[in-house]
């Protein structure tokens, strides 16, 4: 069985590199902090401290024959991320086995509600999606060069125990339930899941939606962690007043709506969800 490595292993990282130890496999998880090594330490993950803005220091990650999940944020700021293509510039010299890439079902842009699957053409609005959508791009044009196999998971919002946000819906301001757009969603424990059995199963090139195919909207979901915390719901305004009372960030989301389908990726990775709604899920998070 090939090394694993897990660049960027964060949350979901630790979930995918526990479920890979358990069947006994070799994984390296590549961290920034020093707080995140540790946390891989204590699971009985070998941590490698690199920078993946320094081009220079990633001459020490090891990549030839090994499963790579690539899981790193793209920069902050731009239309293109230029972390990746520091990876790839390293990673053509020593050819992986496969690479899973997490992205985003924001490239596919506002869809006015509309069912969507993988063949609907992508439309990032935003930066952040159209970072998301940059690192595809590179990773199609690595994968021709290189002869490496790439799946891409294009992810809805994720969430789970310790990553909901408890803390932030008191200072919130939602659009209204009557109009609220469409969101999706996937429990991090699924997205794990996902990640091995696209590394296991996925045919080389293809993208897999990777939610749980049961959308709601931003302020149901909201809604929903409020009522299960016992804290008061978030204030709502409507869509004529989003710009004078949303957050930016907040717009961002609302300002698009589309619902996924991820029955391409039930299908082919051959994926039973654990938490296939938000009600399942959500009961795993108190």
């Amino acid at each position: 069985m090939s090394v694993a490595l897990i660049i960027g292993c964060g949350d979901v990282g630790l979930r995918v590199a526990q479920r890979l130890i358990s069947r006994e496999q070799q994984v390296t998880g590549i961290v920034l902090s020093e707080h995140s090594a540790s946390l891989c330490e204590e699971c009985g993950i070998e941590a490698l401290h690199t920078d993946l803005d320094d081009l220079d220091a990633l001459d020490v990650i090891e990549t030839t024959d090994t499963e790579i999940y690539y899981f790193a944020p793209p920069p902050s700021q731009g239309e293109h991320d230029t972390r990746i293509a520091h990876f790839l510039a390293v990673a053509k010299a020593r050819p992986p086995k496969r690479l899973v890439y997490i992205s985003t079902t924001g490239v596919y842009g506002d869809c006015n509600g509309e069912w969507i699957d993988e063949t609907w053409p992508a439309s990032p609005q935003t930066e952040r999606a159209n970072r998301r959508w940059n690192a595809e791009q590179q990773l199609g044009e690595w994968s021709s060069a290189s002869g490496t196999d790439v799946i891409i998971l294009r992810v809805g919002g994720i969430y789970g125990p310790d990553r909901l946000p408890i803390e932030r819906i008191p200072k919130m301001t939602v659009i209204c339930p009557e109009e609220a757009p469409y969101s999706n969603r996937i429990h991090a424990d699924d997205l794990a899941e996902i990640c091995i059995a696209a590394m296991d199963r996925g045919k080389p090139g293809e993208i897999y939606n990777a939610t749980d195919g049961d959308p709601t909207t931003m302020t149901d979901y909201l809604y929903r962690v409020a009522d299960r915390a016992g804290i008061e719901r978030p204030p709502c305004a409507s869509l004529d007043e989003a710009e004078e009372k949303l957050s930016p960030a907040m717009l961002s989301f609302v300002s698009e709506a589309r619902r996924i389908d991820n029955s391409k990726m039930l299908k082919e990775l051959g994926v039973e969800l654990q938490y296939p709604t938000l009600e399942k899920g959500l009961d795993s998070c108190f």
